[in-house]
C-alpha cells in the first residue's frame, strides 16, 4: 500500500529546484493506479465465511476488514473520502488518545513545548550526520548475525526509497544517497529490525495462524508503538527523533485544516529540518492526498498513541503480575487487543511465542525496573530546580 502511494525522487528534486529559484511550485501527485473492487469483494466474502466466535477466526475477520478499508482508501486517492478512510484506519489528529484527556495533536504540541527550550542544543545535529547508506547497511548487517536465521533477512541500499528506511520480514531497505548519524543506526536496529522484521518473520513461522505475519493497517498503531517503545527502552531515541514524530502529527493536522504542500514544507523548515528532509516530510503527509490541502494521509498519527498504549499495556501487565504477557506482541503483527483475545491460543500452543525478539523484552525485570521508576517519579511533586539551587543544596 505504501509503495503505491509513494513519490519518486524526481518530485523531491523538482520541488527543491523551484523553491531555491524563489518560486515554489506545488508538486504533481503521481496517479495511484488502483482498481481494487474485486479484491474488496473477495475480502468481504472471506469475512462472511469465518467463525468469529473462534479467536483465530475473529482475528482473520478483523484483518480482512482492515484490508478492505485500505483498498477502499486507495481507490479514493486524492478525494476527501481518502482522508476520512485514512483517519478511520490510522486515527485523526483530533481523536483523543485512549486513557487521556488529550487529542493526538495536543499530545504532540505538549511534547514540542517541553522540548522546545532544548532545540538550540540539537540545532547543529545536521553537521553530525556523517554515515553513508552503505556504511549503515554494513553496520546493520553485522547486528543481525546470530539473531535472525542465516540468509533470512537482507539489508540493501535503495536509492528510490521515500523514507530513510523500510523493513519487511525478508528485507530492510536503506535510502541511497541519504546521510545518517550513529543514533540512526541504533534506532533502525531496534525499530525496523528487532520489531518490524522480527514480528513478520515470527508471524510467518506460526504453525497455524500465519496471518500473524501480515502488516494490516489495524495493527499499525501497536507495531509503531512497540517499535517506538523499543527505542525508548534501549536508549536509542534522541530528542530530534522524538520531536520529528510530534512534528508530523502537527503537520497532518495543519494539512487537514487546509495548509497546502508549500506551507507544510515551510513548517518543517522552520522547525529546523534541512530542505531535503523538509520536502520528504511534507511528501509523507500528502501521500495519496491533495497537495492543495484538506486531504492528507494520517498514518503518522499512530506513533504517539501507539507508544502510549504499548507503555500502558506493558506497565499494567507487570503491575498485575503478568510480566511475560508483553512477549505476545512479538509472536507476529497483532494489536494489544489481539494479544489478550488470543490468550487461549497462546496457552494451548496453537500460537507460539516469537523466536526472534530483542534482549530487552526477554527479561521482564529490566522492563519492570524502568517502568516502576518512571511511575514513582511521575507521582512526585518535584518542582523545577535550577543548577545553582542544586549546587547550593549540595545535591
Amino acid at each position: 500500500m505504501l509503495g503505491s502511494l509513494s513519490w519518486d525522487d524526481h518530485t523531491v528534486h523538482d520541488f527543491l529546484e523551484s523553491h531555491r529559484n524563489g518560486n515554489p511550485i506545488l508538486p504533481e501527485p503521481r496517479p495511484v493506479a488502483s482498481e481494487l473492487s474485486a479484491v474488496r469483494a473477495g475480502l468481504d466474502e472471506l469475512q462472511r465465511g469465518l467463525d468469529t466466535a473462534d479467536p483465530m477466526g475473529a482475528f482473520v475477520a478483523k484483518t480482512a476488514r482492515s484490508y478492505e478499508r485500505a483498498a477502499a482508501m486507495l481507490d479514493a486517492a486524492g478525494k476527501p473520502e481518502f482522508a476520512r478512510l485514512s483517519s478511520e484506519l490510522y486515527h485523526h489528529p483530533r481523536d483523543r488518545v485512549v486513557g487521556t484527556e488529550l487529542t493526538h495533536v495536543e499530545l504532540a504540541r505538549q511534547i514540542l513545548a517541553l522540548t522546545d527550550e532544548l532545540r538550540s542544543s540539537i540545532a547543529g545535529e545536521e553537521s553530525l550526520v556523517c554515515l553513508t547508506a552503505e556504511a549503515v547497511r554494513d553496520a546493520l548487517a553485522a547486528r543481525i548475525n546470530n539473531v535472525f536465521p542465516e540468509g533470512s533477512l537482507s539489508i540493501v541500499v535503495d536509492p528510490t526509497l521515500a523514507s530513510k528506511a523500510a523493513a519487511s520480514g525478508t528485507r530492510v531497505r536503506i535510502r541511497g544517497g541519504a546521510s545518517f548519524s550513529a543514533a540512526d543506526v541504533d534506532q533502525l536496529t531496534e525499530h525496523e529490525i528487532f520489531v518490524h522484521s522480527a514480528t513478520q518473520q515470527n508471524g510467518k513461522a506460526q504453525p497455524f495462524l500465519t496471518a500473524l505475519s501480515l502488516g494490516a493497517p489495524r495493527t499499525t498503531a501497536t507495531q509503531e508503538g512497540l517499535a517506538t517503545f523499543a527505542e525508548l527502552m534501549t536508549g536509542s531515541m534522541d530528542l530530534s527523533r522524538l520531536r520529528r514524530i510530534a512534528l508530523r502529527v502537527e503537520a497532518v493536522d495543519r494539512a487537514l485544516s487546509g495548509a497546502d504542500f508549500i506551507e507544510i514544507f515551510q513548517f518543517f523548515l522552520e522547525q529546523g529540518q534541512s530542505e531535503d528532509e523538509s520536502v520528504r516530510s511534507a511528501l509523507r503527509v500528502f501521500r495519496g492526498g491533495d497537495v492543495r490541502g484538506r486531504v492528507a494521509f494520517t498514518k503518522d498519527c499512530v506513533y504517539l498513541p501507539g507508544l502510549v498504549a504499548v507503555h500502558t499495556f506493558v506497565r499494567s501487565a507487570i503491575a498485575e503480575g503478568q510480566p511475560r504477557l508483553p512477549l505476545r506482541l512479538f509472536a507476529g503483527r497483532l494489536t494489544i487487543g489481539d494479544a489478550i483475545a488470543l490468550g487461549p491460543e497462546f496457552e494451548s500452543g496453537r500460537i507460539v511465542p516469537g523466536a526472534i525478539r530483542p534482549s530487552w523484552i526477554s527479561d521482564p525485570r529490566r522492563v519492570a525496573a524502568s517502568l516502576a521508576f518512571q511511575v514513582a517519579v511521575n507521582g512526585l511533586r518535584l518542582g523545577r530546580r535550577t543548577l545553582r539551587e542544586l549546587a547550593a543544596a549540595g545535591e
